[in-house]
This record gives structure tokens, sequence and C-alpha cells, in this order.
């Protein structure tokens, strides 16, 4: 994939964990994806879900002991879809959303490109 295919893409970044969310923003920005976040509690990624500006979200499946399903839940329901990156594999992802994508961790950069850019929404 090219840089091309994530150009003005709006990301929001659900990850408790400084350093990746700072390694996911640096290759997010260098391949032209604006960076909402990070979320680092269900808490704040629902007020971020709230305030919209974002057309896709990566989300990290525990947020420092904390499931992540009630913020899988809201994207669902609002229509905006997301990527679950995680160490767990699939047995740790909510059982109502397992059928969305995975990247499991630890990701290479370029895992996390293709990813967007496959499941990237189409704009009207």
């Amino acid at each position: 994939m090219t840089a091309a295919n994530l150009t003005d893409l709006t990301v929001l970044i659900v990850e408790d964990e400084p350093l990746i969310a700072m390694s996911l923003e640096d290759v997010l920005v260098d391949h032209g994806v604006i960076c909402v976040g990070p979320a680092g509690s269900v808490a704040t990624a629902l007020e971020m879900i709230e305030d919209g500006g974002f057309e896709i979200a990566l989300l990290d499946v525990n947020l420092r002991g904390e499931r992540v399903d009630a913020v899988a839940d809201r994207l669902a329901a609002d229509g905006i879809p997301f990527i679950f990156t995680t160490g767990h594999g699939a047995e740790g992802l909510p059982d109502a959303h397992r059928a969305r994508p995975v990247i499991g961790k630890p990701f290479r950069d370029l895992d996390i490109t293709e990813a967007l850019a496959r499941h990237r929404p189409c704009r009207q």
C-alpha cells in the first residue's frame, strides 16, 4: 500500500501504552493520517467518540485491565469501523465483535497501514 491510500484519513487511537500510542501516531502521520487521541481509558474513548471527528478507530482490547467492549459497542452502534489491536489473541475479543479485523501485537508498521487502507470507509 502507498501513503496515498491513507492521506487525510482521520483515526481515533485507543491505546493505554504511551510508547505504542506514540509509535502509532508517528507511523500514521508519516502516511498522511490525522490522529485523534490517544485515548488511554474507556471513559476517555467514549468521550472522544461523542466528540466525533474521525472515520475509523484502532482499539487496544485491554486498557489498564479494563475491557474495551463498551467502546466497540458504541463504535458499532454509530457505524464507525474499527480494528482491534491485541496481544491476547482472538479469545480476548468481545464476543459481539469477534468478526471484526484484528492486528496482533507486536505488529509491524506495515500491518497497521495495510489494515487501515483495507478497512478505510468510503467517502461519499
